[in-house]
């Protein structure tokens, strides 16, 4: 007999269907230039309060400032997270279409061997055959 179904005790906690997948922040232009302003008017030892308030890493500081210096407003708003991909889709796909020829032409060599080896069989019984019978 199954047992009944138990509700959830009263300190029983739900999670925040919201909450469970995190992702990553999206700054704004805007939003940088103005940490970029304020972290430069900080004085010696203020640096570190501006990023534990705001939650960011001495390193998004860095880079944010060298794109800033690099390629001016623009390359600040058109910020990717992650790595840069080392290969551009048609080189990922000429690999792909590499690994594919070569796995046929093994294929393919497999065949072949297999074929001279039935014919060489075959050829041992023709020769068998003809050679017992008179």
């Amino acid at each position: 007999m199954p047992k009944p179904p138990t509700e959830l005790p009263d300190h029983q906690v739900t999670p925040n269907p919201k909450l469970e997948k995190r992702t990553r922040r999206q700054f704004s232009t805007e939003y940088k230039l103005r940490i970029l302003a304020e972290a430069d008017a900080c004085r010696h030892g203020e640096l570190g309060e501006l990023l534990r308030r705001e939650k960011l890493y001495s390193s998004q500081l860095t880079t944010w400032r060298k794109e800033l210096a690099e390629n001016g407003v623009e390359k600040l708003h058109k910020t990717a997270p992650g790595p840069q991909p080392s290969k551009t889709p048609e080189q990922k796909q000429i690999e792909a279409l590499e690994r594919e020829n070569a796995r046929l032409q093994q294929k393919l060599s497999t065949a072949e061997d297999c074929l001279s080896l039935q014919k060489k069989a075959l050829s041992m019984l023709d020769r068998m055959n003809n050679g017992s019978e008179p």
